[in-house]
């Protein structure tokens, strides 16, 4: 994508800036938080009946040993050098062990997305041609379904129908693309809900406009009304909704991956949480973090297509 007008740029650098602050914030806050969470890594990792003198071998040759203020500073200068430590649980790199897992979580966050907008641009649509006639009053009902059921009760009613008992689709695991249906559909079926809404409210509004008496006027089919020109203009708190829900769908995909055994960082960090593998919870939530930053720069950035005037200045 090309930034033809000079402040376009160095808005989107200006933003890019501001992301290191918040960066260094997420860095330090899940740093001295994962530090507080009750119970000792090495003592998880050797066992109840390890000897005190191995616990304390260990516990150096972690360097737990260290004041949090000495293993803070040393953090930092790893992270300076490109190096994330090394997970108590795996005894590898937490860099490798991210990238690993890192693929299958986009794949179902990507799958969530497309599933959500799959979804709510025809039915937002739809719903805002038809104000209150039966067909918005149903996809209303449909939206507010979907906002009710949260992942964790979504994720076992669709295995237990659509796996258990119709024996259509694999119950967990990565593989196929039948394995992803099921976790797409439970992460993205809360966005659906939300951005059917927003489209909804936006397309409404953009039908009282005088540019779409005139395109009726013309004589333009009313599907290039409604998706050319309706829509297009309806776009900005979309997008907008878009890349402030992706965290959601990131954050959401700790508790989908859990259900459906789903090889990403999700489950990987739940799992980090529990064993108390400090390098890796805290690569794990860096990851999460700094993907949803570039997220919304990208949406930013979107921003200067769907809206020819801030590609303008």
């Amino acid at each position: 994508m090309k930034l033809s007008h000079p402040s376009a740029a160095r808005y989107l650098g200006n933003r890019l800036l501001y992301t290191l602050p918040v960066v260094f914030i997420v860095i330090t806050l899940v740093f001295f938080l994962i530090h507080l969470v009750p119970g000792d890594p090495v003592q998880q990792m050797l066992g109840e009946g390890a000897r005190a003198g191995d616990v304390e071998q260990m516990r150096r040759a972690l360097g737990l040993d260290l004041p949090l203020p000495a293993q803070y500073r040393n953090y930092l200068a790893g992270l300076l050098r490109g190096d994330l430590g090394t997970s108590f649980r795996f005894n590898s790199s937490v860099t490798g062990i991210i990238l690993a897992r890192y693929p299958a979580t986009m794949e179902l966050t990507l799958a969530a997305l497309l599933v959500a907008l799959l979804f709510s641009i025809p039915a937002g649509v739809v719903s805002a041609v038809h104000r209150g006639q039966w067909r918005d009053r149903l996809l209303g009902f449909v939206s507010l379904l979907g906002l009710s059921f949260p992942n964790f009760a979504l994720g076992p009613l669709l295995i237990l129908v659509f796996a258990l008992q119709l024996n259509w689709l694999p119950v967990s695991g990565r593989g196929a693309l039948a394995h992803l249906i099921l976790p797409a559909l439970t992460l993205g079926t809360a966005m659906a809900a939300i951005l059917t809404r927003m489209v909804r409210a936006s397309v409404l509004e953009q039908l009282g406009q005088d540019y779409v008496r005139t395109a009726r006027a013309k004589g333009l089919p009313e599907r290039v009304v409604l998706y050319k020109h309706t829509l297009r203009n309806g776009l900005i708190p979309v997008v907008t909704l878009v890349g402030l829900q992706f965290g959601a769908l990131l954050t959401g995909a700790m508790v989908t991956e859990t259900i459906f055994s789903w090889p990403g960082i999700g489950r990987l960090t739940l799992e980090a949480i529990h064993a108390r593998d400090y390098p890796l919870v805290q690569g794990c939530f860096l990851a999460i973090s700094v993907t949803y930053i570039a997220v919304n720069l990208l949406t930013d950035m979107l921003y200067t297509l769907v809206d020819p005037r801030i590609r303008q200045g």
